[in-house]
């Protein structure tokens, strides 16, 4: 996501790079540099000049200090500005009635209906709703079975009316069903449609307008560009939506969405995306986006993931087995599979600062863990549980019964007590150093980086 992006405004700021001061000459040839680069990935001509344009003027306006370079400072200046172009801050959903309604529009293929489970899932796991999905797609063949599939995967229940066409009609049945029985938040899926389909138009007009929805958002396929960006205006002239939702942001996408679609309809992007598990969806916060665009990385991101993964008792638990060196193989699978669930292994390793130029070009498989997992499930449990008891015989079974080589198994074992050794030292230190290293990672966001 955004490398070719990241890598061309690493270019630009290249230019003022050894510069003693900023000047008209010398911003000017970087921001027609960072121009350039912003046309390349898609975004609004007319967004790419108001930004440069901006960026422009408040780098001649500003005194660049004897510790800051001019790089330096015209990367702090662009950060800013991304943000800003982003929307500045990131946008909640107001779920304040008893049920709220949620009403999902979008073009056909955009994923809609499998976001759609995904935010059920967010609304469920992480805020303790309880949500009803509504099938109103009454065209797409299969797409009610398709929005049951995806309630039963999340463990939420969709409330369906088999043929009948009425939207109007199947929607407020779904509402009342909803006030009667305890759920707080219905979330309606409707069919794909294209801008361009008047009668389909209208049908989500006289949706919105007899439902009367708390959020109505809009679900755009960032891979699109600015076709996305076209369409999000289109449909906002005819539904005022609330929020713009980007999805296949993971993908091979140039970004010009996620920066041009906040100018363009003067509407929040309030979610993307990022996979196709029903996980894979964060709440999109423009700073961290920028952040990750400069290369900066974005650990915020990563550690409300992992905590989203990470059980507080299971935590403590943990931490006693580790300082008595009792850490064995049911916990290191049990961590590798929480691991998992946190998301796309390149994406996660990308959040952390300086790591996604450096894995650009290095294809990190999703299914890395699988040699692991298949050793570790040859042992027996008590090899699980006492991992010094695994002598070289023991090792020999292990790697025929998981179908790898005994150097693989070897490197495992060898693995494991480095992490072992790792976690002890960790967890012996005391409270005043652990102190100094968070008060240090703390420190580490307010810097400008080098370039």
């Amino acid at each position: 996501m955004f490398e070719n992006l990241s890598e061309r405004l690493e270019r630009s700021f290249k230019i003022l790079k050894g510069e003693g001061k900023i000047t008209e000459i010398n911003v000017a040839e970087t921001l027609k540099d960072v121009r350039r680069a912003l046309l390349d990935a898609d975004v609004n001509y007319k967004v790419a000049k108001n930004f440069t344009d901006t960026v422009k003027q408040k780098a001649l306006g500003m005194n660049v200090l004897t510790a800051i370079k001019p790089s330096q400072l015209m990367v702090k200046i662009v950060h800013d500005e991304l943000t800003e172009l982003m929307g500045g801050k990131a946008t909640e959903l107001k779920l304040e009635e008893r049920p709220s309604v949620i009403l999902m529009s979008g073009l056909q293929g955009s994923g809609k209906t499998t976001f759609t489970g995904k935010l059920a899932n967010m609304l469920k796991t992480r805020q303790h709703k309880n949500p009803l999905l509504v099938a109103c797609d009454v065209y797409r063949p299969a797409a009610i079975e398709q929005l049951k599939v995806v309630g039963q995967t999340v463990g939420v229940d969709v409330y369906t009316e088999e043929g009948n066409k009425d939207v109007v009609e199947i929607a407020n049945n779904a509402i009342r069903k909803a006030k009667q029985e305890g759920y707080n938040v219905v979330i309606v899926d409707t069919a794909g449609r294209l801008a361009v389909d008047e009668e389909m138009m209208q049908e989500i007009e006289r949706l919105k307008k007899a439902i009367n929805p708390e959020e109505t958002l809009f679900v755009v396929d960032s891979m699109t560009g600015q076709d996305a960006v076209n369409t999000a205006k289109e449909f906002n002239d005819r539904l005022d939506f609330d929020g713009v939702v980007l999805t296949k942001l993971d993908g091979d996408t140039r970004g010009g969405a996620a920066l041009s679609i906040r100018t363009v309809v003067t509407k929040p992007i309030m979610f993307v995306g990022t996979g196709e598990k029903m996980e894979a969806i964060d709440v999109f916060h423009p700073e961290r986006m920028a952040d990750r665009i400069l290369g900066m990385g974005d650990v915020v991101s990563l550690v409300e993931r992992a905590q989203m993964q990470f059980d507080e008792e299971e935590a403590k638990k943990l931490e006693k087995k580790i300082r008595k060196n009792k850490f064995d193989f049911d916990d290191f699978m049990h961590q590798i599979q929480q691991i998992k669930k946190m998301g796309n292994l390149k994406e996660l390793a990308g959040m952390l600062p300086g790591v996604g130029k450096a894995i650009k070009d290095v294809d990190i498989d999703d299914n890395a863990f699988k040699s692991i997992e298949a050793i570790i499930s040859s042992m027996t449990p008590k090899e699980r549980a006492n991992p010094d008891i695994i002598n070289q015989s023991r090792r020999i079974r292990i790697a025929k019964g998981s179908g790898t080589k005994i150097e693989d198994v070897n490197r495992l074992m060898k693995q494991f007590d480095q992490i072992r050794k790792m976690m002890k030292m960790v967890t012996g230190m005391d409270r005043s150093k652990m102190a100094q290293m968070a008060a240090a990672m703390k420190n580490m966001k307010g810097n400008v980086p080098k370039l």
